[in-house]
């Protein structure tokens, strides 16, 4: 049932019919690790975000100034970033930042879609990868904040098992991963190889 309430950029009918468009189009991008020399891409992205998805990403209003900081702070720290690149653009991202200051190998996790692809099951293979990254890399707990209008950000987390709870105006949620598994055990034959499972 089409709507014609009038909007900024068209009616709903004219924006309906082009998210249809877009959803018809195979993706072409693919998903991997940033390089370091992927920074300005990265920065570039998060500066496309439109206010609503910026708002999303960073939990409130930010100004160019701080995104452009927050890029450069996120690479400089050796922040583990996937992407999402199509025609050397990056599109999509989550970000894996360690909390060193837990007793638990601890890190926080974001992401960031733009708006012309969300709703296309970005987020959910770039929130599969950033798992698979996680536990190679040994964190046994992920961590998650957003605020609690980010439907989608609380429907992923839900998706892979994370306890969400309020706190302080915000939605925090908790990912528990298994341990790597000893190599030992995996040679013996010990222990069954058995395929990640996500929730």
């Amino acid at each position: 049932m089409f709507r014609r309430k009038a909007t900024r950029g068209g009616t709903h009918e004219e924006c309906d019919m082009e998210q249809d468009l877009q959803r018809a189009v195979p993706l072409m991008g693919t998903i991997r690790q940033l390089r370091p020399s992927d920074l300005p891409r990265f920065r570039a992205h998060l500066l496309r975000l439109d206010p609503e998805s910026r708002r999303d990403r960073f939990n409130g209003v930010t100004d160019n100034t701080f995104v452009e900081n927050y890029a450069n702070r996120s690479f400089a720290s050796g922040t583990t970033v996937i992407g999402y690149v199509e025609q050397n653009e990056v599109l999509g991202a989550a970000e894996l930042h360690e909390r060193a200051e837990e007793t638990e190998p601890t890190a926080e996790i974001a992401f960031s879609v733009e708006r012309h692809l969300q709703g296309r099951g970005i987020g959910a293979r770039l929130f599969e990868r950033l798992i698979m990254q996680a536990r190679g890399l040994g964190y046994t707990q992920l961590r998650v904040t957003t605020h609690p209008q980010n439907a989608a950000m609380r429907a992923l987390a839900r998706r892979y098992n994370a306890t969400l709870v309020f706190e302080d105006g915000e939605t925090v949620g908790t990912i528990h991963l298994d341990p790597l598994m000893p190599l030992g055990l995996i040679a013996s034959g010990a222990v069954p190889k058995r395929p990640l499972r996500f929730g």
